[in-house]
């Protein structure tokens, strides 16, 4: 195989490798990317047999052929190099990459040992707004657990109607759920009325997140037997799917709140950084003391001492307190984009719920869970 292609267009797509290639694995070869040189274009290919990336760039092709190098190190060198064409060449001791005065010889695994990468499912695809699903993503993936032994927990439902669609994530001790209309959040498919429910995994949305961040295009879908698609111009990411019922979330939304406090965003967000900072760094509780016209926000701890911060509102029903874990308060804070959100209470040990105050477009419901100290 040998080839030139520019660094840039290299560097851009090795970029979205970065995060699905596994450094310390059991499996040497899943450290590594595959290129596939044909024609006008390298094609590249890397998993770590949970999620896959597909994707290709433009490139002067002499010598077709593939072959596998590792990943990580390939990019670093790439991003080292000055703005000019990148030469790869293998030969009978590796691969090697070259850009003017600079010379690199890469170790290689053989290409046989590159685990089978299922293709594209197309039948039954569906069209979805990229911009629109990365808002999604961005409004509830800080809520999916990272340790949860159930697996299950370790991703987040996606819901697919004839008219909506729906993310949602759990940790056990918040829930974060976005619905939008499928006419501003993608096309329907002819004869597109059954519910469809699939739990996406943790890692899926995030490297899905990260090529939307990159991209205005529409995001092709698709689902095949084991594996889910992501077509997002001419790059794929590829899922193996959560077998598993993910919880009735329906339930967990309290319906009885009968306590309203509206908010400035940006005042409460400040507000409990500032006192989040001499919380039990254990628990970072923070209480909410509520009384007419005002909301005292209040931690403290024995090692540091205490603090408070004191925020006009418009509030006139009983007096009374609740209390939270400040990190789960302030991802709710970071990922809202409102000027105003609503705290929804009942009492001290139901749940609360968090919500823009004015939100066009979609529809988000935080449940938070509070604290007992």
């Amino acid at each position: 195989m040998e080839l030139v292609v520019r660094k840039n267009d290299l560097l851009r797509e090795l970029q979205f490798f970065q995060g699905i290639v596994e450094r310390k694995n059991t499996i040497p070869i899943l450290a590594n990317v595959l290129l596939e040189a044909d024609g006008s274009e390298v094609k590249m290919l890397a998993t770590d047999l949970e999620v896959g990336l597909r994707t290709r760039c433009e490139a002067s092709v002499a010598s077709g052929g593939s072959l596998t190098v590792p990943a990580k190190k390939l990019y670093e060198i790439v991003k080292a190099l000055p703005d000019t064409d990148v030469r790869i060449e293998e030969d009978k001791s590796g691969v090697k990459i070259a850009a003017d005065r600079f010379d690199s010889r890469l170790q290689t695994l053989p290409r046989e040992d590159f685990p089978t990468v299922p293709e594209v499912e197309r039948a039954d695809s569906v069209t979805l707004s990229g911009v629109t699903l990365r808002q999604m993503i961005s409004k509830t993936q800080f809520a999916i657990t990272g340790e949860d032994t159930r697996y299950f927990l370790n991703g987040a439902l996606f819901v697919l109607r004839s008219d909506s669609m729906s993310l949602v994530a759990t940790d056990g001790h918040r829930l974060a759920l976005v619905t939008v209309d499928r006419e501003a959040g993608g096309k329907k498919a002819a004869g597109d009325s059954d519910e469809k429910r699939i739990i996406l995994p943790r890692k899926t949305l995030l490297e899905l997140g990260r090529l939307l961040s990159e991209s205005e295009s529409d995001v092709t879908f698709s689902r095949g037997e084991n594996h889910l698609f992501f077509q997002i111009g001419e790059r794929v990411l590829i899922s193996r799917m959560i077998d598993g019922q993910f919880p009735a979330y329906e339930r967990v939304i309290p319906k009885g709140n009968d306590k309203h406090i509206d908010f400035e965003r940006d005042r409460l967000t400040n507000a409990v950084k500032r006192v989040a900072l001499l919380s039990n760094e254990r628990s970072r509780a923070v209480r909410f003391l509520a009384d007419k016209g005002k909301v005292e926000i209040v931690s403290s701890s024995p090692e540091f001492g205490e603090a408070r911060e004191e925020l006009i509102v418009d509030y006139a029903s009983t007096p009374t307190q609740i209390c939270f874990n400040a990190q789960y308060v302030l991802d709710f804070l970071g990922a809202a984009d409102t000027d105003g959100v609503t705290l929804e209470f009942k009492d001290e040990m139901s749940q609360a719920v968090l919500k823009p105050t004015s939100a066009e477009g979609y529809d988000y419901t935080y449940v938070i869970m509070p604290m007992r100290i």
